[in-house]
């Protein structure tokens, strides 16, 4: 009855945790030879932090992420628009954290190995290709870095959480080809700063064609954080973007310059972006939804199932969703095909619509009106978009991404805890 997962990203990990909950063997088989917490900075929203809450993981997000107080956004010329708290304070009943994206998979990946022990996750075992067989699934497995194979593995189930560049996903959807670009570059680092706003705050500045993210991720100091923060710029649709570098070092002369005269009073940008002890270029990309993910005893999750561009902080926390409805589907019907075309019959159309609201900006809509209405500014937020736009924008994606106060607080666990 072993699920196998291809994959020890935030998907693939969570529902190993959440498998061994229910009392549901499985085993983990990541391409990587050895993870290490790269990447940047995430959000987790309530909703998903009441899942790993629910494993046992509060203390640790704790430990190596910080609680969000609020969401503000301004316009170009830094000037507030609109704020509110998030977590506790928004009257959730679980927070919402600002974490290093490494650090949540390395807590992840030790807590896997603690309790369902180290032979769980085999690192270097990429799958090569898979076939059904009477009662479960024979998956093959290959060391690409050496170019060899590592034989066959069988289960019951294969879930596919490999990640945007997914190898599975590649195999039932060969014509699919590159991730989407959709027009946006994004440069990426961490910064060792003063607090800004509440010390905990998330800001966004501009609109989607020149925007500057922030966050802190942990303490530095007394009066210090550690900032990630995000600058997107736009470009033509045949600007030559380096397709087959997904993650190369960022040059300051191709986008600080557009941020220069960005000094607020509540943050210096230019100063911020050039203190970076890293800077890192991405494409900001997605792909298509799809109208399947479930073949047989083989299905899709996370990044692999539905990647979306990072707007509304919502990616990894669909991942924790994934894996938590798929386990009670699990629960529901025995690990079989059944329990995977219930678990795609809720995920696929859920997640579907949120990769669709976040191509149009998602609730960072509100700096695409206001600056289109008041390019040069505005004395009172309240001329340019009135309260019930902004309130409007946000309840309307905390709905469609599932994580709206009065839902979330009253609905029952999604997973069925023992005892």
């Amino acid at each position: 009855m072993t699920v196998l997962i291809a994959g020890a990203g935030i998907a693939g990990l969570t529902m190993a945790l959440s498998l061994h909950q229910a009392g549901i063997p499985a085993r983990v088989f990541e391409a990587v030879g050895e993870l290490k917490p790269l990447g940047v900075g995430i959000n987790l929203q309530p909703h998903a932090v009441r899942e790993l809450d629910e494993l046992g993981l509060l203390a640790g997000l704790d430990g190596i992420g910080l609680r969000t107080r609020e969401v503000a956004y301004f316009s170009s010329h830094g000037s507030p628009i609109w704020s509110e708290p998030r977590g506790i304070g928004a009257g959730y009943n679980w927070p919402q954290f600002s974490i290093h994206r490494g650090k949540l998979q390395m807590l992840l990946f030790e807590t896997v190995r603690k309790r369902l022990g180290p032979d769980a996750i085999v690192t270097g075992a990429a799958i090569e290709d898979w076939r059904q067989e009477d009662g479960g699934i024979a998956v093959d497995l290959v060391d690409r870095h050496a170019g060899k194979s590592l034989g066959t593995v069988r289960g019951k189930v294969l879930i596919a959480a490999d990640g945007i560049h997914s190898a599975c996903r590649a195999k039932l959807y060969p014509k699919e080809g590159m991730p989407a670009w959709g027009g946006i570059v994004m440069w990426r680092g961490v910064t060792r700063g003063a607090r800004f706003l509440t010390g905990r705050s998330m800001a966004m500045a501009g609109c989607k064609a020149r925007k500057f993210v922030c966050y802190p991720i942990a303490d530095d100091g007394e009066d210090g954080s550690v900032i990630n923060w995000i600058a997107d710029l736009r470009f033509p649709a045949d600007y030559l973007w380096r397709r087959e570098d997904w993650n190369r070092p960022g040059r300051l002369e191709d986008f600080l310059p557009r941020f220069a005269d960005w000094h607020f009073d509540w943050l210096d940008v230019p100063r911020i972006i050039r203190d970076a002890e890293h800077v890192f270029e991405y494409p900001m990309v997605d792909r298509d939804p799809l109208p399947r993910w479930t073949h047989g005893a083989m299905t899709l999750m996370g990044d692999a199932a539905h990647p979306m561009y990072p707007i509304g902080s919502n990616g990894a926390s669909q991942a924790i969703l994934d894996a938590r409805v798929l386990t009670r589907e699990f629960q529901r019907h025995g690990v079989g095909e059944a329990a995977l075309r219930a678990y795609e019959a809720e995920r696929r159309p859920a997640t579907g619509k949120i990769v669709l609201l976040n191509r149009a900006d998602g609730p960072d809509k509100v700096l695409d009106i206001v600056e289109a209405r008041a390019p040069d500014g505005f004395n009172r937020v309240e001329d340019v978009l009135s309260r019930t736009e902004l309130e409007e924008t946000a309840r309307a994606y905390k709905q469609v991404a599932g994580f709206d106060v009065e839902t979330l607080n009253r609905r029952e666990s999604i997973v069925r805890l023992a005892g």
